[in-house]
């Protein structure tokens, strides 16, 4: 079961960029690479972009991207590092995903995380997926139990809308939600996902609408 939701988590990502029309392509947090594999078998991918803190799953996704062989076409490039601080290099993609990521990173930390990614590399399009904790149930397990050990924190879905609104509204993106896995009416699926996408700049004649409509404002 295991396997086939991370399959369908895979897909569902893939499948949003190819609507955004991404080319430029952050995978933030690639591990082994399985999302950069999906994301290089498209001639749309122009530009990926795999990072990760662990050196032995980089080594794992240059393997499996056969990033050593002589003759390897792979567009892929894979960097060690964090991305816990701004990195001009990085500014600008189409998207970056964050695929089963933010559940490992300390909580005290994610502010940090929240500047370098969205306020920092600022792509268009932002792709966050992270474990349903009321589903945890459904999958046989007792409360405060984490799907993986390294899991610094499982969150509930009010709570995860929470905090992707917050980040939306502090940097300028619209966000949406969406079911990963098979839909449980009280508990909701075993993935959740939020989709950020930079909100466009209002024009002048809107501005100055806002400024001088009190009822705008007060919405």
């Amino acid at each position: 079961m295991a396997s086939e939701l991370h399959r369908e988590r895979l897909d569902t990502v893939v499948r949003h960029l190819l609507d955004r029309g991404a080319s430029r392509v952050l995978d933030l947090g690639c591990g082994p690479g399985e999302l950069l594999q999906r994301l290089a078998a498209h001639p749309q991918f122009s530009r990926i972009v795999g990072i990760d803190i662990d050196a032995e799953a980089l080594a794992a996704a240059r393997l499996a991207l056969g990033l050593d062989r002589p003759d390897h076409a792979c567009g892929v490039q894979l960097r060690c590092g964090s991305f816990e601080e701004v990195d001009r290099e990085l500014a600008g993609f189409d998207a970056a995903t964050l695929v089963e990521t933010i559940e490992h990173i300390d909580p005290r930390r994610l502010s940090k995380v929240e500047h370098a990614v969205f306020a920092g590399m600022r792509p268009s399009t932002v792709l966050v997926t992270t474990p349903n904790e009321e589903y945890n149930a459904l999958h046989g397990m007792v409360p405060g139990q984490f799907r993986h050990r390294g899991h610094r924190f499982e969150w509930k879905r009010a709570r995860f809308q929470q905090w992707a609104r917050g980040v939306a509204a502090r940097h300028g993106y619209a966000v949406s939600f969406s079911d990963i896995g098979p839909v449980d009416p009280l508990r909701g699926s075993s993935t959740q996902m939020a989709q950020f996408i930079v909100s466009p700049p209002l024009d002048c004649d809107t501005q100055m609408k806002e400024r001088t409509n009190p009822d705008s404002q007060a919405r």
